[in-house]
């Protein structure tokens, strides 16, 4: 039997779902992975369970944090890792799910790259430069040398390139421990919905209509441009139109735009990681199922 199953996939493909009914089946609580879910006062566009969801399974790592407030891979793997014992010492079944490849591959404990002057780390650190945004890069490197990425600015993508190959390949062992589920020695399994393009477009379209008619522009609005997780998807968006900078309808196109190039993201960055076994959400289901063995008898 496997300690925990984690769930990933691109924004939108239903990982929320398919998390729940495994929960249901195995007596599961769920640990979040998401690096925008975390905060309060973002629901709808973050797409956060709702108040039925977290009443039904307990939910961990979602809605605890001020918008205003900075957060790291390194704490979310702390925080991650003791939600996953805590749960565990209860005799329920951790169930990780979420979209936010960096938090997921530092929780998983596959940080670690290489040695210095490595032409195989060196190459591996463009394709994460291609395939990635520079904050998300940025923080990787406050995860491995916090002085260094302290002093870059978080869009200057050369430098934290570089930065990040020294930071890896020097893998000072100075630093405090990041506890992940390979140190802890726990057993897992990665699972990824596999959806075919069309169908999470489709899935991103409605979620875009849904997300203005239920909300979006009004958290934008008490959100603000300076909170830290402004730039989240859809609120970039959705404050241009509150600035009178779109209509209503270029703020959809955008908005799910904006949405489909992310989920392509994540789903090249799930691709090029290890040891994650790609099913349909059914499939899925009865792989978790079977790996977490069956629901605890009640006491």
């Amino acid at each position: 039997m496997t300690d925990l199953c984690v769930i990933v996939g691109a924004t939108a493909s239903g990982k929320s779902e398919v998390a729940m009914r495994i929960a249901r089946a195995v007596g599961g609580e769920i640990v979040g992975a998401d690096s925008r879910q975390i905060y309060r006062g973002m629901r709808v566009g973050t797409a956060a369970p709702d108040d039925a969801a977290q009443r039904e399974i307990r939910h961990h790592c979602v809605e605890f944090l001020d918008p205003e407030r900075r957060y790291s891979a390194a704490r979310f793997a702390r925080d991650a890792m003791a939600a996953i014992e805590d749960i565990r010492a209860r005799g329920r079944r951790p169930i990780v799910v979420g979209g936010t490849g960096f938090y997921l591959r530092v929780l998983r404990g596959g940080v670690a790259l290489g040695q210095r002057g490595d032409e195989e780390l060196r190459a591996r650190i463009a394709r994460e430069m291609r395939a990635h945004p520079p904050e998300v890069l940025h923080e990787w490197l406050a995860t491995r040398d916090p002085t260094r990425a302290a002093a870059i600015e978080r869009n200057d993508l050369y430098r934290i390139g570089r930065a990040l190959e020294i930071a890896l390949a020097s893998a000072s062992e100075e630093r405090a421990e990041i506890p992940t589920l390979l140190s802890r020695s726990l057993s897992f399994r990665t699972f990824a919905l596999d959806l075919p393009l069309p169908e999470i477009d489709r899935r991103i379209e409605a979620r875009a209509r849904a997300m203005l008619a239920g909300g979006l522009l009004d958290e934008a609005e008490a959100l603000g441009a300076r909170a830290v997780a402004a730039d989240a998807v859809g609120y970039p968006q959705a404050l241009a139109y509150l600035r009178g900078q779109s209509t209503l309808e270029e703020t959809l196109v955008a908005l799910a735009r904006a949405t489909r190039r992310y989920a392509r993201r994540q789903l090249a960055w799930f691709r090029a990681e290890p040891d994650i076994e790609w099913l349909g959400a059914d499939d899925l289901v009865r792989a978790a199922e079977e790996a977490l063995g069956d629901a605890p008898t009640p006491s």
